[in-house]
């Protein structure tokens, strides 16, 4: 369970830790499988990666809108594998990482290519639009970076709120969002919360390139996403009532 810490002596395995102990916990049990479904979703966002970084090196945003989109929709099932590789940690699920992956791949592929198209169309705009900052002759004013920021933060959380339902239930496009308001409404300090901790991830990443490159590999994508739903996870649970409908699921006698 250690993890820069010392192990507490009294640890069961057996029993679901709560606060940090959790956190650590995730990460004794989990965080290898994670690394392994973070390697094949770096891979699957490597078109949208590349549409992206060729667009804003051209200044083109006709390449931009064509490339970031078709590279977000082969991107959206690597990203639905991963948000469901660490949600089944969240709930302690027993299948295997490849075994789960796999699951992933054939229920929620399809339908997570157009959310896949529309996230990595919005992600490209943010980019190219912080490469224009970047480039410009006159220094952006304060409310110019606080209205990116914003919208920043607002691109995260629907990510965040998003693609965990979209993993977990059939439900309608509109219903995903109406859940995502109403949670963020009555949970604000902790969405606000694993929103703040994406963008600070992202922050370091930015300024400390090339290095942070070394970590996609090990950290990538699967930590923020963990840490940020670690934090909502609860609340999350109980909204939502994940474990029980999971546990519902996967019992052959309940008929569903």
């Amino acid at each position: 369970m250690g993890f820069l810490i010392p192990d507490d002596p009294g640890y069961d395995p057996e029993i679901r830790q709560v606060g940090f102990a959790r956190y650590r916990q995730c990460l004794s049990l989990y965080a290898g499988g994670w690394m392994k479904v973070n390697a094949l979703t770096v891979l699957g966002v490597l078109p949208l990666a590349a549409a992206i970084a060729v667009s804003v090196l051209s200044s083109s945003v006709l390449l931009l809108l064509p490339g970031s989109f078709l590279g977000g929709m082969l991107s959206g099932p690597f990203l639905a594998g991963l948000y469901d590789a660490v949600l089944r940690g969240l709930r302690d699920d027993p299948m295997g990482w490849w075994d789960a992956y796999r699951k992933s791949w054939r229920q929620d592929g399809r339908e997570s290519l157009l959310p896949g198209g529309i996230f990595g169309l919005l992600l490209g705009g943010h980019v190219f639009m912080a490469a224009l900052l970047w480039w410009s002759r006159i220094p952006p004013s304060m409310g110019t970076l606080v209205l990116y920021a914003a919208s920043a933060f607002l691109l995260i959380l629907a990510g965040s709120l998003y693609w965990p339902q979209m993993v977990l239930f059939r439900q309608t496009a509109a219903d995903r969002i109406r859940n995502a308001v109403l949670f963020t409404a009555k949970y604000s300090w902790r969405v606000a919360g694993a929103i703040l901790s994406q963008m600070l991830y992202v922050l370091i990443l930015v300024l400390f390139a090339p290095w942070t490159v070394l970590l996609v590999p090990i950290l990538g994508l699967w930590y923020p996403v963990f840490v940020a739903l670690s934090l909502i996870y609860v609340p999350l649970d109980r909204e939502l009532q994940i474990e029980e409908r999971s546990r519902e699921a996967s019992d052959p006698s309940s008929g569903t």
